[in-house]
């Protein structure tokens, strides 16, 4: 009996194929289950993969079994309480009737879960699948790439066209240099003592032979091929740090420009990101000051926009880069600061940016800030707001707010 052992290589998850298999037969359980634990997941934790439960029920595979077949009616032995025809209650929670887990608090509507362990890679593929930056598309073009020269020093070899007649010429001197001052010196002591004439001239035509530019000598201008993207993009993320952000708005802002940075990071290699808060004034932070230092004060969104126009003039130009900018408040602003930023927004900043998300997290679902009454007239393509009231609802809106846009 011959026997056949497959020892072809493998990746470290054992059974890769099988893996992929499943997760694609299983991903709409797997995504919902990937959903529930985001709203539960601290930030330093979201880019970690995880264990997720898949209910058994939705794994369940159809099956054919031999039975008897037709209507069956009995009455087994022993039985005292029924007769032929009656309907048997269903057991009540904790009887030992249930199955999977219901004895443990579900009740009736307890059932096993199937444990199925993500990688990073896996989390993350199934967290972020169907997002995309929106109106990226339009500018940018796959993944293709132009290329730029960049000087890079002297290099001895190369086309006569890049050949750098001064750097040669320096060369040359330096060897001559080197190469006859030990024999000059050698033939003034020669001379000072009166050496045969026979022995100053072959001294003088070793001297002469010394090439005035040698093949050693020669330096070409080096360039080195970089390669540069068709398009680049820039996020601005601009968030309220107020007194009237309490920390659960802000662990919710954090939450989301996480999810964002995330999303970001992974699908593009070429975006920067430019962290804008404010209170009463603007200015640009890093990434940790922008997540952890407190601040107080009140709150004048202009300052921010402001700031966003300075720092765009400065360095990110319409025509080299894809610019979008995503905003975090609780919608409170002091006098006509709201009417002034719609106006300053929609007039300055939304012809020349791609997308301009703004996420609010109010004190209550039904009140109306100053601030979205105000940029609810906004009427343009590119600016899209929404509420955030719990962590549960972050992860919705980001897939909302970047959704992939139909072909």
């Amino acid at each position: 009996m011959s026997m056949i052992i497959d020892r072809r290589l493998n990746d470290r998850n054992k059974n890769a194929t099988n893996r992929q298999r499943f997760i694609k037969r299983y991903k709409e359980q797997l995504r919902r289950s990937v959903a529930d634990i985001v709203a539960d997941r601290s930030i330093t934790d979201m880019s970690r993969g995880g264990e997720v439960g898949i209910p058994v029920k939705d794994i369940s595979e159809p099956r054919f079994r031999i039975g008897r077949g037709g209507d069956r009616e009995m009455v087994h032995p022993g039985n005292k309480e029924f007769n032929t025809g009656d309907m048997i209650a269903k057991p009540k929670s904790g009887g030992g009737g249930g199955s999977g887990s219901g004895g443990e608090g579900q009740g009736e509507d307890g059932q096993d879960n199937f444990m199925f362990t993500l990688s990073k890679e896996e989390f993350m593929n199934l967290f972020f699948d169907d997002l995309e930056l929106p109106r990226l598309a339009r500018t940018v073009l796959g993944d293709s790439q132009q290329f730029t020269y960049r000087r890079a020093g002297y290099t001895p070899s190369g086309v006569p066209a890049n050949l750098s007649v001064p750097r040669s010429v320096k060369n040359a001197m330096a060897r001559r240099i080197a190469l006859t001052a030990p024999l000059k010196r050698e033939l003034e002591e020669l001379k000072t003592s009166g050496a045969d004439v026979a022995e100053i001239d072959a001294l003088e035509k070793r001297i002469a032979r010394i090439p005035f530019l040698d093949e050693y000598d020669l330096r070409f201008r080096h360039r080195v091929k970089e390669p540069k993207p068709i398009s680049r993009a820039v996020m601005f993320c601009l968030m309220d740090v107020s007194a009237s952000m309490s920390e659960k708005k802000k662990d919710l802002a954090k939450r989301f420009y996480t999810l964002l940075y995330l999303f970001l990071s992974r699908k593009y290699e070429k975006v920067e990101l430019v962290f804008i808060r404010h209170t009463s004034n603007a200015e640009e932070v890093d990434e940790h000051a922008f997540f952890h230092d407190p601040q107080t004060g009140g709150t004048v969104v202009m300052s921010a926009l402001d700031l966003m126009i300075e720092i765009q003039r400065e360095r990110y130009s319409p025509n080299e880069w894809n610019i979008y900018a995503a905003q975090v408040s609780d919608g409170d602003a002091f006098g006509s600061d709201p009417q002034r930023s719609a106006m300053r927004l929609s007039k300055d900043i939304l012809p020349w940016c791609k997308y301009f998300a703004y996420v609010e997290v109010p004190d209550s679902p039904s009140t109306i800030t100053p601030l979205a009454a105000a940029y609810s007239q906004i009427r343009n393509e590119t600016f899209a707001m929404s509420t955030v009231m719990d962590r549960s609802d972050v992860y919705p809106v980001l897939r909302e707010l970047f959704h992939k846009e139909s072909a």
